[in-house]
């Protein structure tokens, strides 16, 4: 019996010119390298400038994954942009980048899921292609966190960084068995009890503005691994596979020491674990396909590699996807 997969055609990703590093930052509130670098494994982050949006940021990443795929803007039906910092309230950012392709065909919308956001797009994708909605797909994480920080808050603002990554999505036939190529399976979850932990102060519904990121760090931690081991072990049951099976786990790089702990608590070798956190911080929905395209175009990830994606973030939301490259 064949079933339907979504497989990745194609990667790209972009940062912002700006680099800002601890030591700048210690020079702007009271902080130190040491002190961020021992505590989240950041050495810097990426800042856009002036002028530089989130739609900006995603049609960048958007065009390297295309020219990865070898596909015309005009084959993709599907768009999902992951973002917590859109361009406007609305339209959709998802749109813009839709019409600054040269698109005007197919359908685009926004995500908002936080750091959790590529995951659920990735999953949301994965589903329309599987029931024949579209062929391919454009799925993008972008944020432009730098806009809704509190830059005299040293317990946040040295956390977070701007960017994008984008895949490329083809929907093709499988045996239905986990050597398939593609999105073998994805689970998702959300707890709003949580939202107090970690939230932006503002809106257009309660406070009129954009508010402030605010945080409950050790909170947020102390969730964090239990979440995510939660969703990749559905994941692993759900495929009969293990942290043995995999060739590559590439987390949300929200913190060096979430992703080291939930990497011992799922027995996932050290070596197979991709972190580009300590040059890009916190980018949000974007740090998984940064991460994945940077491993792709280094060398790491090779066709047939089994790729285990997890992220969790405000709301609480949390996710994982299982895909074979």
């Amino acid at each position: 019996m064949t079933v339907k997969r979504s497989i990745v055609l194609g990667t790209g990703s972009y940062l912002p010119a700006r680099r800002l590093t601890n030591d700048d930052l210690a020079r702007m509130v009271d902080t130190s390298d040491e002190w961020i670098v021992q505590r989240t494994g950041i050495h810097a982050r990426h800042i856009a400038a002036d002028g530089e949006f989130t739609s900006d940021l995603a049609v960048a990443a958007a065009r390297k994954a295309l020219e990865a795929a070898g596909c015309e803007a005009t084959s993709i039906d599907l768009i999902i942009l992951a973002t917590a910092t859109p361009d406007n309230t609305f339209p959709a950012t998802a749109v813009t980048v839709q019409h600054r392709l040269g698109i005007a065909s197919g359908f685009a919308f926004d995500v908002h899921a936080v750091c959790s956001g590529f995951v659920y797009a990735l999953a949301t994708a994965d589903a329309y292609l599987r029931a024949g909605m579209g062929k391919r797909a454009l799925v993008i994480g972008a944020e432009t966190f730098s806009r809704i920080l509190d830059w005299e808050d040293r317990t946040t603002c040295v956390l977070f960084g701007d960017g994008a990554g984008a895949i490329v999505l083809e929907a093709a036939e499988g045996d239905g068995t986990t050597a398939d190529r593609g999105i073998l399976t994805s689970h998702l979850r959300s707890d709003g009890a949580h939202k107090d932990k970690l939230y932006v102060d503002g809106g257009p519904s309660s406070t009129q503005t954009v508010g402030h990121l605010r945080m409950q760090g050790k909170e947020v931690f102390r969730h964090a691994v239990s979440m995510i081991t939660d969703v990749v072990e559905a994941a692993f049951e759900a495929t009969d596979t293990s942290a043995e099976s995999l060739d590559w786990f590439i987390p949300h790089q929200a913190n060096r020491r979430i992703i080291d702990a939930s990497a011992k608590k799922l027995g996932v070798d050290p070596a197979k674990v991709v972190v580009t956190l300590e040059d890009h911080g916190n980018t949000s929905a974007a740090s998984i396909p940064l991460a994945l395209d940077q491993a792709v175009r280094d060398g790491r990830v090779k066709r047939g590699d089994l790729i285990m994606l997890e992220a969790m973030g405000g709301g609480f939301t949390w996710g994982a996807s299982l895909l074979r490259w």
